[in-house]
């Protein structure tokens, strides 16, 4: 038996930047050793649709949902099966279940090799569901499956699985409630040193969740003499000297969600906890004087928000010579609650965002209060266009103790800054998949929460 594993692309354009999907090597890893596989991933080249395979697996974002459909549409009219799982199928199981022959509900750990063997024995069911909350220790990953593709020179890692809040615009508390996994800091550990990369992307949604685990895990990569990324909330900022050993331990820069500047707009959104240690003036000096440069992230689009906003969230991240940042439309995704409060209020501008040849990448997605639908969308793009000029990146390089640390940091600042811009350029106003029209899409139930979700809160 073999199976071909397909990372789709957002549109139709390749890559030079992209890095290894983690989610395929894991799925590799859990794939027994008598069966044949090959991987394609679209962002580095085209997808070979009549290599003969027996089964096609897509783990689909709902950014990728039209492409994986349109992916899926050629392959079952060639006869080969097709099984879709991730986020975008666990909370719309319907919809993509109109394009695949079975569909995976929640983590793969535990349903994988039963779907293969049922795939063998032609006996596929249409949809997969899992029941519990599967514990992620002696999980082997298996890189092997990305061999011979030309991804960006960082290696990514997973500790953990989930968040302990739970903002109204992200799905992830809906995709794993209350729950949260760590794997035993020895796998991670062994892992890293297999991988024997210099250079590491913790994946986690946030690094912070317990300050015991954080602590245990920071100080078992000090010996590993690494440098690693990572996504945390804010409030790891209350602790310096966990910041502290967070950068002793080799972390150089983290992606953190200031998301606004204005309080209400952090009320609205639930994350009213930004501010609740101190200021964002107060949170920054202690990740800058440990030396971690700061990835900020801004959405757009709440109810206070304006168009004022845009300058006033770039001034602060050049004034604070953020490393990088971003700042983008608020866009509500299935399974978030955002996306059930537009929708009741009758505010989207599409019924399907994600499937609607009309969407184009970096647009609104529905009508805000404090600006127009084309305000925010022109506010946001300008907002990334200022952030990413010669005379900003100038500015935000004079940070001795976080850009310009080291001549590797300056390397890192000055080529990813490069990156960000071209990106941007790329992206923007992209239809999302192909040109192929997909069928209509049929009527369904509300997206769909995952069954096993004890303590889950709205």
């Amino acid at each position: 038996m073999k199976i071909t594993f397909i990372r789709p692309n957002l549109f139709e354009a390749r890559s030079t930047d992209a890095m290894q999907p983690l989610c395929f090597a894991i799925l590799k890893g859990l794939t027994p050793a008598d069966v044949e596989t090959s991987f394609y991933d679209e962002r580095l080249e085209a997808i070979p649709l009549d290599e003969p395979t027996d089964l096609v697996a897509m783990t689909v974002e709902t950014y990728t949902a039209r492409r994986s459909y349109q992916l899926a549409l050629q392959y079952r009219r060639r006869g080969i099966p097709v099984v879709m799982g991730g986020y975008h199928p666990t909370f719309l199981p319907d919809e993509a279940g109109q394009f695949a022959d079975a569909v995976v509900i929640g983590d793969a750990e535990g349903l994988w090799p039963t779907i293969v063997d049922d795939a063998r024995s032609g006996r596929l069911r249409s949809r997969y569901s899992q029941p519990d909350f599967p514990p992620l220790s002696g999980r082997q990953s298996d890189r092997s499956i990305f061999h011979g593709k030309r991804y960006a020179p960082v290696s990514l890692v997973q500790y953990g699985r989930g968040c302990r809040y739970n903002c109204n615009f992200c799905s992830i508390r809906a995709f794993y409630g209350a729950n949260l996994r760590q794997r035993p800091v020895a796998d991670v550990v062994a892992e890293i040193r297999r991988l024997r990369s210099r250079f590491v992307f913790l994946v986690d949604d946030n690094i912070f969740v317990d300050k015991a685990q954080a602590i245990e895990l920071f100080e078992a990569l000090i010996p590993l003499g690494i440098h690693w990324s990572c996504q945390v909330s804010i409030d790891i900022a209350r602790d310096r000297e966990l910041v502290r050993l967070m950068k002793r331990s080799g972390c150089i820069n983290a992606l953190v969600g200031f998301e606004s500047l204005n309080p209400e707009s952090l009320v609205q959104m639930r994350k009213s906890w930004n501010l609740k240690y101190g200021d964002y003036e107060d949170s920054l000096c202690v990740f800058q004087e440990a030396g971690i440069m700061i990835y900020g992230t801004f959405v757009f689009g709440y109810d206070h928000d304006t168009t004022e906003s845009f300058d006033q969230a770039v001034d602060f991240a050049i004034r604070h010579k953020f490393y990088l940042a971003n700042f983008n439309p608020l866009t509500p995704t299935p399974g978030a609650d955002l996306y059930t409060e537009l929708e009741r209020e009758s505010r989207l501008i599409y019924e399907r965002w994600w499937l609607d040849p009309d969407f184009r990448y970096g647009h609104a997605t529905f009508h805000p209060r404090g600006m127009t639908a084309e305000e925010l969308t022109a506010g946001c793009l300008q907002a990334r266009l200022r952030f990413n000029t010669v005379r900003s990146l100038w500015r935000r390089a004079w940070a001795p103790r976080t850009n310009l640390r080291s001549p590797y940091r300056a390397g890192i600042y000055l080529l990813s800054n490069l990156i960000s811009k071209r990106e941007i350029l790329r992206k923007q106003d992209r239809q999302l998949g192909s040109s192929d029209e997909l069928p209509p899409v049929r009527e369904e139930t509300r997206p769909t929460m995952p069954l096993n979700q004890p303590g889950r809160t709205a």
